[in-house]
């Protein structure tokens, strides 16, 4: 009889109702693959959006949700040489997450931080992944500058800030509530500018002398954009990773070409491996040291058990969230 696993299924694209947990089949480690014994799952926004129908796994992939885990290496499939049964590993994984196992791909393996547990670890692939292409990588943020994170208490925004601020650039936030602001103020952002109460562009400018920011980590979108060329500085970048404000933008071209700004984006689940496996070598070699020296960690906002995991996407759809929720499974 075939090994059987506990995890989340959806029985139709909709709300957080939907979700069940229910048995199926346990993967298996395939060649370069390392079966995970999951401990800890992260809860992000794009489970959300998958679980409404409107971001499909990519091909091959597994339908079951979650983009993140640690946990600990029960099998290294045939030409795995760099994990072995034992070692706690934390994982991005293009889907399966919220499940007792998954199968990764050797490449996008790292080892949990020294002295930290399997809880925060699992907080980290997805959004520290995601920051480090998009705000060092694209962005090009450099010790010295400053960046200016929309969704600043998200679990992007909270690792934005902390990263970019441990490696020496000055940042700025916007929220949607005072209380929001102050958390973001209280883990290294200069300012936080509730785009409900003011213009965050003039505040913004006001802010930086009128110069504006170099890079600008966009996850809005929509009206926000013609206020991000107001904000962002003579040879600016601002890079997109979600549209939650609007997909279509108005770009004046006359602007772009004065400020000689640069505007990019992306998407990170459906990259190769061999792509996100450079990825955590450079978290490797340049982030985890600050985990290890306890100079950063994940924000984590809540903890559930996986059986809880209706309640977990309703906290996280509630927009209240600081940080990162996070599912364990016997952790």
């Amino acid at each position: 009889m075939a090994a059987t696993m506990k995890h989340v299924a959806l029985r139709a694209p909709g709300p957080a109702a939907n979700m069940h947990v229910t048995e199926g089949p346990r993967p298996q480690a395939q060649a370069g693959e390392v079966l995970v014994r999951v401990r800890a799952a992260g809860v992000n926004r794009p489970d959300i959006v998958q679980r409404l129908g409107n971001y499909p796994p990519p091909p091959g992939v597994t339908d079951i949700m979650g983009l993140e885990i640690a946990g600990e290496v029960v099998e290294a499939g045939e030409g795995v040489t760099a994990w072995r049964p034992g070692d706690r590993v934390c994982a991005l994984v293009a889907g399966g997450g919220y499940a007792e196992y998954v199968a990764v791909p050797q490449p996008q393996l790292l080892p949990v931080p020294k002295g930290m547990d399997f809880v925060t670890a699992a907080a980290i692939p997805e959004t520290y992944f995601t920051v480090w292409t998009n705000v060092f990588q694209s962005g090009r943020l450099a010790a010295g500058e400053s960046l200016l994170v929309h969704g600043g208490a998200s679990g992007i925004g909270t690792t934005a800030i902390r990263l970019a601020h441990a490696l020496g650039a000055t940042v700025y936030a916007t929220v949607s509530s005072p209380e929001k602001a102050a958390a973001c103020r209280a883990i290294g952002a200069a300012e936080a500018v509730d785009y409900n109460r003011e213009d965050f562009a003039e505040r913004i400018l006001a802010l930086t002398g009128g110069r504006g920011v170099d890079v600008i980590l966009d996850m809005r979108a929509g009206p926000f954009f013609a206020q991000n060329m107001r904000a962002v500085a003579m040879g600016g970048r601002i890079v997109h990773i979600a549209s939650l404000a609007g997909r279509e933008v108005t770009l004046d071209i006359p602007t772009l070409m004065r400020k000689r700004v640069t505007v990019t984006g992306s998407t990170l689940r459906a990259r190769p491996v061999e792509e996100k496996g450079a990825i955590a070598r450079e978290l490797r070699e340049r982030v985890w040291p600050l985990f290890e020296a306890g100079i950063i960690a994940p924000e984590i906002f809540r903890v559930l058990p996986l059986e809880a995991v209706v309640a977990a996407h309703e906290l996280v759809e509630s927009n209240r969230v600081v940080g990162k929720v996070v599912l364990t499974l016997d952790a």
